[in-house]
């Protein structure tokens, strides 16, 4: 009997500080993040079973984890708790440039996850493996175990999906661009952001980057371009979501929340149209408040802005 949640990510959750661009300075509001599991928690919210896979520390930070999880229907089952290290932390503040994060998660219990901690069985009974280029970025055991996990997918026929997410305080851009360029022929499903890919790519026009990933191997990219909308590139087939206009607040989870909702939609049968226009306006939704996971709507919620 397969009793593998729908959608399994894999990476690094963090325990999120996020200070309200209208506020004194000195109030922060306590939140969850990390990407990852902000995925994990979009899907859910849509309706589908979702499981994460990572290491939490032995502190109070962990355990808030767990009671999130417990309460969003997200199945940590196989979530390991490392005696020593600590859970990490992530600063989220606001300017004209947007949203900027700054972190305490250097020696991390999940930045010292290794492949031994990659439950194959679990992974392979899933519709999708998701990870994202932090969760390879934050460790090389952490690569690694993410190699794994890919492995372990392919191995079963269970589809991989992968955000390209970057972040260049964990690896340089050389070295990034590497490791995620060789991922993505290994995916099914590309879900790079405009910004970083411009970044990793040296390319600028959406068209463009779209074609860079087909070209690498990746059979399906949604590419995700903020206030722009988003570009569904299939072979041979380019499809413009147009943005859902809406007064953004906080975009901290919102290419998350586009994740998780357009997994959730492909499982559900939606074509890929139908799927990523579902999450382009699940991720405007997410704007509205402060914080990754708060603001994630849910199914009831993003059927009536369709």
């Amino acid at each position: 009997m397969n009793t593998s949640p729908a959608i399994v990510s894999i990476g690094e959750p963090l325990i999120e500080f996020n200070r309200p661009r209208d506020g004194d300075g000195r109030t922060w509001l306590q939140g969850f993040g990390g990407d990852s599991q902000n995925v994990a928690i979009a899907a859910a919210r849509q309706g589908t079973s979702a499981g994460y896979l990572t290491s939490l520390g032995q502190d109070w930070m962990g355990d808030a984890f767990l009671e999130l999880w417990k309460s969003e229907g997200v199945d940590a089952s196989k979530v390991g708790r490392h005696p020593t290290a600590p859970t990490g932390v992530n600063f989220v503040t606001h300017g004209p440039a947007g949203h900027k994060f700054d972190y305490l998660r250097r020696n991390s219990a999940a930045s010292l996850m290794t492949p031994a901690d990659v439950p194959k069985d679990y992974i392979a009974g899933a519709g999708f493996l998701h990870l994202s280029a932090i969760s390879q970025a934050i460790s090389e055991t952490a690569r690694a175990a993410c190699d794994a996990a890919i492995a372990a997918a392919r191995a079963s026929g269970v589809k991989v999906s992968y955000d390209t997410n970057l972040r260049l305080r964990l690896w340089d851009l050389e070295t990034a661009r590497a490791k995620i360029h060789a991922t993505i022929p290994l995916c099914d499903v590309a879900l790079p952001s405009l910004d970083d890919s411009q970044q990793l790519t040296g390319l600028s026009a959406a068209e463009d980057i779209a074609d860079f990933y087909l070209d690498l191997g990746a059979p399906m990219v949604a590419l995700k371009m903020g206030s722009e909308g988003a570009l569904l590139a299939l072979p041979g087939r380019r499809i413009r979501i147009a943005p859902h206009r809406i007064d953004a607040l906080d975009a901290t989870g919102a290419g998350d929340t586009f994740d998780g909702a357009f997994l959730t939609r492909l499982l559900e049968g939606d074509d890929p149209e139908a799927a990523a226009r579902y999450a382009n306006v699940a991720a405007a939704l997410s704007t509205l408040g402060y914080g990754a996971v708060t603001p994630i709507p849910r199914r009831e919620a993003v059927l009536k802005h369709l």
